[in-house]
């Protein structure tokens, strides 16, 4: 049985992996080409001064990773009420025993 995939396949899973992608790929190259601190918190000395802040907020990677995977839910759901469509229709014959 071969399967389709239609439009609304191509780009739920184009756009949740480009929002996942996004989120952990990219941003986190962005964050080790900016240079230290890689963590997710801000740097503070021994005063409670903070002198380091990461370039991207770890809200925004956070939200893009999360929205992608809302996506791929959402597309789930999709997939398990949408109707499925066959391509041949199989008709039952009776067929007599020896």
């Amino acid at each position: 049985m071969q399967q389709h995939t239609t439009v609304i396949d191509k780009a739920a899973m184009a756009l949740s992996g480009g929002l996942m992608l996004l989120g952990v790929v990219v941003l986190g190259i962005v964050e080790i080409l900016a240079g230290k601190p890689y963590s997710a918190a801000p740097l503070t000395n021994d005063a409670g001064e903070i002198i380091a802040t990461p370039m991207v907020d770890p809200t925004l990677r956070t939200g893009l990773v999360l929205a992608g995977l809302i996506v791929l839910a959402l597309y789930g759901v999709y997939r398990l009420v949408a109707p499925m469509k066959t391509e041949t229709a199989t008709t039952q014959q009776e067929i007599t025993a020896d």
